[in-house]
């Protein structure tokens, strides 16, 4: 009788890992993108209504993409910390373990936008309100999402770094610069989200502070899922 290792390579967890990482890339870029800032004005509510109802089909699917971006996380978390529990396995947790408070931050987030379009169904019960009062409520909710979804990111930040410096630490099995980009990132994502709430001008630098977050987030998060897709099988290798 002999024994069998069935359990899963590394290759396998390093493409779910990548595969997660791009495709939530993708989903997160059309949700922001063309819901987020294609139909929403921050200071019109009633343009952001009319703009909802008229696109209601891209609204739902903005949802529905954040909803599986929210999957995506729990699937990539469990492969990061797979792949880097050989490093340090308490790292990896705690990297995982902040990611996974992200995603929950995030989901009880995302609560709030799904009320958005039950307040503009135009339902009976909804005409003890005015048009002025609806569209007030909806673009708290908005605010409500976007809100809870910067204080998740202050978690994903962390999670980032641990995940960075776990790279660094990899022995080369990882590129220590895409760890270092993670890093680089994670003080991005933590920066920009307290500067939202601390500074009431945050408008004013708004650029700049997307650019901070957004030029080693891209750079890092991306060469990362290419790296694990492409050449993961050097995980593989030292493992």
């Amino acid at each position: 009788m002999t024994n069998r290792n069935t359990g899963a390579s590394p290759l396998y967890y390093a493409r779910v890992a990548g595969f997660g990482l791009l495709l939530m890339a993708i989903l997160a870029m059309f949700s922001n993108f063309s819901v987020l800032e294609g139909l929403i004005i921050s200071d019109d509510a009633a343009k952001t209504a009319s703009n909802i109802i008229a696109n209601e089909m891209l609204f739902r699917s903005g949802l529905i993409s954040f909803v599986i971006v929210l999957i995506l996380d729990v699937l990539v978390a469990w492969a990061l910390y797979v792949l880097l529990k050989p490093v340090n396995k308490n790292l990896a947790m705690l990297a995982a373990c902040f990611r996974l408070v992200y995603t929950a931050i995030f989901g009880v987030a995302l609560s709030n936008f799904f009320n958005v379009l039950p307040l503009l169904s135009g339902a009976e019960y909804l005409t003890v309100f005015t048009t002025n009062q609806l569209h007030a409520q909806m673009m708290f909710l908005i605010d409500a999402f976007k809100n809870g979804w910067l204080i998740g990111l202050v978690f994903f930040g962390f999670h980032l770094v641990v995940v960075g410096y776990l790279i660094i630490k990899s022995g080369g099995y990882i590129p220590k610069i895409i760890g270092i980009f993670l890093i680089l990132a994670s003080a991005g994502y933590v920066i920009d989200s307290i500067a939202h709430f601390l500074l009431p001008n945050y408008t004013d630098y708004k650029t700049i502070f997307l650019l901070i977050v957004a030029v080693p987030g891209v750079i890092g998060e991306l060469s990362l899922a290419f790296w694990l897709l492409i050449k993961g099988v050097k995980v593989q290798q030292r493992q």
